[in-house]
C-alpha cells in the first residue's frame, strides 16, 4: 500500500519542476485532512526525507486526531498543525508563509444539498481569510484549488478551455458548490488586483488514485470497492454525464508546477484529456478491464435521487493545453489509475 504512493512521489520528484525555487520554504496547506491537501503535505514530507527539501509545513486542520491518523507514519518536526475553523477564525502562523495552497472545501454531494449555506460559507469565508493571510505574510504564491464544476453547462462545442464558462442554474440548491467556487475565484482576482497577491486558480478534474482516504465515497471509490468485493456496480443515475479525471500524483505535480510557473491572476485546467468518458462508460470499463467481467453494471435510480446531491448531467471535455504549456503532462490513464488506487486501498 505505502509502496504505491512512494512510487508516485518518486515520479513527481523526477519531473522537470523548478525544485530549487521551492527549497527551504514554508508552506501553508488548508484542507490538510482532505484528499488534495493531505497528499501535498505527504509529498512535502517525502521530499524533505528523500532530497533534503527543507520544507516547513503548516497543515490547517479542524481535527488533530483525524490529522494524526492520516500523517502518523510520516509526521516529523517539519509538520505543524494549525487548528482553525476557517468559517469562524483566521489562521495564525508563526514565521514566514512563502506558499499557500488553499484546498479546504466541502466535497460531499449530500452535504451540498443538506447544508448549502455551510457549503457556501466554507468556500467564501475560508478563501477570504487565507487571502488575508497571504497579504499579511507577503506570500510568494497562493494556489486556490478550484473545480471543473465552475464551468456549469458549457455553451461551446468541443473542448472547454479556461475562458469557456457556461450556465449554472442558481435556483438549483446543488449550485451552491460551483457558484461558491466561482465567487472564490472572483475574490482571488480581486485580491490579486487590489493587493498584489500572486493568486493562481487550479481547476481540477475529478481526482483519484493512490492516496485516497478511507472515508472517500465519490463514484470512483464506490466503483473500486465494488471490484474489491466482487459486487455489481450500481449507478443511481443514467450515467450520461461526461467525466473528466486526473490521477492523484499527476494533480500534485501540476500544483507544484503552478507554485513556480503559474501566471498571477490566471486559472488552469488540470485534467488528463485522454480520461474523458461518461460515468456509464467508466463503470463498464471498470467492470471489464479491472474486474475481468466478473461483475456487471446495474442502473437503479431511486425515487429520492435529488437528495443524493448529484450534479446535473454535464457534457464537457476539459482542455488542459494551458497546463501543458508550463511543461506538465499527465502520466497515468484511467485503467492504471484504478489499478493503483485499488492496490492502495487494499
Amino acid at each position: 500500500m505505502k509502496d504505491v504512493l512512494e512510487e508516485d512521489f518518486d515520479k513527481i520528484t523526477k519531473r522537470d519542476i523548478s525544485w530549487d525555487a521551492l527549497r527551504n520554504s514554508s508552506f501553508v496547506i488548508t484542507g490538510a485532512t482532505g484528499l488534495i491537501g493531505s497528499l501535498i503535505v505527504k509529498y512535502l514530507l517525502y521530499a524533505n526525507r528523500t532530497m533534503n527539501f527543507g520544507a516547513k509545513i503548516y497543515a490547517v486542520v479542524r481535527n488533530v486526531e483525524k490529522a494524526d491518523k492520516i500523517f502518523a507514519e510520516e509526521k516529523t518536526d517539519a509538520l505543524t498543525y494549525v487548528v482553525a475553523d476557517l468559517t469562524k477564525e483566521k489562521v495564525n502562523c508563526e514565521g514566514d508563509c512563502d506558499y499557500i495552497v488553499h484546498a479546504a472545501a466541502v466535497t460531499a454531494s449530500k452535504v451540498m444539498v443538506s447544508d448549502p449555506v455551510g457549503t457556501i460559507c466554507t468556500s467564501i469565508d475560508g478563501t477570504e481569510k487565507m487571502l488575508q493571510l497571504a497579504v499579511e505574510k507577503k506570500a510568494k504564491a497562493f494556489i486556490y484549488i478550484s473545480s471543473m464544476e465552475i464551468y456549469g453547462q458549457p455553451t461551446v462545442g468541443g473542448k472547454t478551455a479556461e475562458k469557456d464558462l457556461g450556465y449554472v442554474d442558481i435556483e438549483n440548491v446543488r449550485s451552491c458548490y460551483p457558484e461558491g467556487k466561482r465567487m472564490c475565484e472572483c475574490l482571488c482576482t480581486a485580491y490579486a488586483a487590489q493587493y498584489g497577491v500572486n493568486v493562481i486558480s487550479a481547476r481540477l478534474a475529478q481526482t483519484f488514485g493512490a492516496g485516497i482516504l478511507p472515508t472517500e465515497n465519490r463514484v470512483f471509490a464506490q466503483f473500486a470497492r465494488s471490484v474489491m468485493r466482487g459486487e455489481n456496480i450500481v449507478l443511481h443515475t443514467t450515467g450520461e454525464s461526461e467525466g473528466n479525471y486526473v490521477y492523484t500524483a499527476d494533480a500534485i505535480a501540476a500544483i507544484m508546477t503552478l507554485l513556480v510557473k503559474g501566471k498571477a491572476g490566471e486559472a488552469y485546467n488540470i485534467a488528463n484529456e485522454d480520461s474523458h468518458i461518461t460515468i456509464r462508460d467508466m463503470a463498464e470499463l471498470v467492470a471489464r478491464e479491472i474486474a475481468g467481467e466478473k461483475i456487471q453494471v446495474v442502473i437503479d435510480i431511486p425515487e429520492d435521487s435529488v437528495s443524493l446531491g448529484y450534479a446535473p448531467p454535464v457534457k464537457m471535455w476539459l482542455d488542459a493545453s494551458k497546463m501543458r504549456e508550463l511543461g506538465w503532462k499527465p502520466e497515468i490513464g484511467l485503467v492504471e489509475a484504478y489499478k493503483r488506487m485499488i492496490c492502495w486501498m487494499k
